[in-house]
């Protein structure tokens, strides 16, 4: 039976998503599968973290994206090839990695670590630039069977946030304020069960500079 069947059969009575939903989260669970063979770390990011985080699929994403230490770059290219994922270069391969499979676009960004043990971009125009602090902090994500490592919630919101300010040609869309207000009203909840504190609100954080995320100019995400 097939990643994607068994996507398919195992949401009895569950609010019905789109195929490509259903396409996109038999890939995660075959990435996933993957990397945990072979021992290699890796975390989505994007709008499927924070579907993963919520732990339900909120609405449908144009792609699947990864974070992945630049050092099991090869390893992974190697496993992904033999499973007939078409790879597509858009960015310099120190960089990122881009693939289809079944029509669906997947990337990994590459990580690094400089001098100072901070997580940073690998490679390309933005290698050496800082990610968030919080970027790997441990944080679970599921949907249903399927679990993943996804990156922390606080590192989405300022992703999301700071968007804006880092590529000035990427306005807030309406959608993105959607997600934030998802993203605060989960970390709040969390947060205060363990009597933590809420997440920062906008403004309460800048980083000047660009942290490297590489975006086709896509409608949705």
């Amino acid at each position: 039976m097939t990643a994607q069947r068994r996507v398919t059969e195992r949401r009895p009575g569950r609010r019905p998503v789109s195929r490509r939903c259903d396409t996109q989260l038999a890939l995660i669970a075959e990435v996933a599968a993957v990397c945990g063979a072979l021992g290699i770390d890796c975390w989505l990011r994007g709008g499927w973290a924070m579907d993963f985080y919520l732990g339900r699929v909120t609405r449908e994403h144009s792609d699947v994206d990864w974070l992945l230490w630049a050092e099991d770059a090869d390893r992974l290219v190697d496993a992904l090839d033999q499973r007939e994922y078409q790879r597509t270069p858009e960015h310099p391969a120190d960089q990122q990695l881009d693939f289809v499979w079944h029509g669906e676009v997947v990337s990994f960004a590459l990580l690094a670590r400089n001098d100072a043990g901070e997580v940073v971009v690998a490679g390309g125009p933005h290698a050496g630039k800082a990610w968030p602090a919080s970027l790997l902090a441990p944080t679970p994500g599921q949907i249903g069977e399927i679990r993943c490592r996804v990156i922390s919630p606080e590192a989405q919101i300022e992703i999301k946030e700071m968007m804006p300010v880092w590529v000035p040609e990427r306005p807030r869309r309406p959608k993105d304020r959607d997600d934030l207000a998802l993203l605060r009203r989960a970390v709040a909840q969390r947060s205060e069960a363990r009597g933590g504190k809420r997440a920062p609100r906008t403004g309460e954080r800048e980083r000047p500079d660009h942290p490297g995320l590489s975006r086709r100019p896509r409608a949705s995400r």
